[in-house]
């Protein structure tokens, strides 16, 4: 969303007032957003309200005295990345599947050439209307990207489909959709992430440190490049990337019992995930109480990179190496003993490369000892370099 010009157009349903959370959100995630609103809509919200959230004049009258020497509606519709109607009314539906241009919205909904998002939200009677559906199945048809609206309780106090979704969610759609690329289709990618947690006592568990922003990272944007994608995450505490198939594992033989059972049908692997090296050779039954000292005794965890890099067929193995020294040997070593064709090593001692941060600094290691080295940036950027490596690969 950073940098993106957004056009957000809202029409006269009771889930206007979600809107304005909409607009709040966009401009959080770095986007500049405009908003266009119909007559109606302004009895639901008052302009100025998104004005205020928005930082730009609200457009709603084709015939009002123009902000700029730009035609407004012409301005707005080539200014746009993309434009997102929410709530999109049943009206504004129909008027977009059928060329009606008769107000500010309608007509840049016509003369705008970027991507259009519609959020239908009405009576659940009104949106399951042969009407209805076959305008939708026109836009459809147009490229037109609709996302359908949740169930529940609507304002109209029928129980149905027909809600808004939460703003939050129609921002992850939108921005899922506007990082699309195809470099990937038709290839499944599996990525785990997180790290495994194994359990001492029904209360008490060792792990490795793992926020899983990174492995996340990745999952979303192998999903944008068109991978039918797999994550398979220890516990975390971030919201499940849009557009991926999500498995749950919490312990280290779960997550090697999940990843086995799909790697014959995949077509890459990506190991993000942090693995504990050892489990707890006795799990009690019971919560041990405090004591004055206790040992545990640690039995070493299967290898899961190194079991997939020995079976390796047809599938690319991409792994990870968070390393606080000597990082490029261990990592040139780590490629050679697990078969892999690339690791991502990193030096986790850094400030801008450790956990809990939204920064990291990568090594791309190959065998061959070829080895390509990237400035610190990003995670979300260093996913999109890994899967433009895969896609290479």
């Amino acid at each position: 969303m950073k940098d993106k010009h957004i056009v957000v157009g809202v029409t006269a349903g009771i889930a206007a007032y979600k809107a304005v959370d909409l607009v709040s959100r966009l401009r959080k995630a770095g986007a500049d957003v405009k908003v266009v609103m119909t007559k109606n809509a302004t009895k639901f919200v008052s302009p100025l309200v998104f004005g205020e959230i928005s930082k730009h004049p609200v457009a709603v009258d084709m015939f009002e005295e123009v902000h700029d020497w730009n035609v407004e509606h012409i301005a707005y519709a080539t200014w746009a990345d993309a434009y997102i109607v929410a709530p999109a009314t049943a009206n504004i539906i129909g008027k977009m599947a059928n060329g009606i241009a008769d107000d500010m919205l309608s007509t840049q909904l016509l003369a705008t050439t970027a991507p259009i998002f519609v959020c239908p939200a009405m009576n659940s009677n009104m949106y399951a209307h042969p009407a209805v559906q076959e305008n939708l199945d026109t836009l459809r048809s147009r490229g037109v990207m609709i996302m359908e609206p949740d169930s529940g309780l609507l304002a109209c106090g029928v129980e149905g489909k027909g809600r808004l979704p939460n703003p939050e969610n129609i921002v992850k759609w939108v921005d899922f959709h506007l990082g699309k690329t195809d470099i990937l289709n038709g290839k499944t990618v599996l990525v785990s992430a997180g790290g495994t947690q194994e359990p001492i006592d029904p209360v008490r568990f060792i792990t490795n440190r793992s926020s899983g922003k990174m492995g996340y990272a990745i999952a979303l944007k192998a999903a944008q490049a068109g991978a039918n994608t797999i994550l398979v995450s220890a516990p975390t505490e971030l919201d499940v990337p849009y557009g991926v198939t999500f498995v749950p594992v919490r312990s280290a033989m779960e997550m090697k019992a999940v990843i086995d059972g799909y790697y014959h049908d995949v077509d890459a692997v990506i190991m993000a995930a942090a693995v504990a090296d050892y489990r707890v050779a006795e799990t009690a039954d019971n919560k041990i109480k405090k004591q004055d000292s206790m040992a545990l005794e640690l039995v070493k965890n299967p290898d899961i990179l190194a079991g997939l890099g020995a079976s390796k067929a047809h599938q690319k193995l991409i792994g990870f190496a968070a390393e606080t020294q000597y990082v490029i040997e261990y990592g040139k070593e780590k490629v050679r003993k697990k078969n892999l064709d690339m690791l991502v090593a990193n030096d986790v001692s850094k400030a801008n490369a450790g956990f809990d941060v939204d920064t990291n600094e990568v090594t791309f290691i190959y065998p061959g000892d070829q080895i390509v080295s990237l400035p610190t940036m990003s995670k979300i950027d260093v996913a999109e370099r890994i899967i433009q490596a895969l896609a290479d690969l």
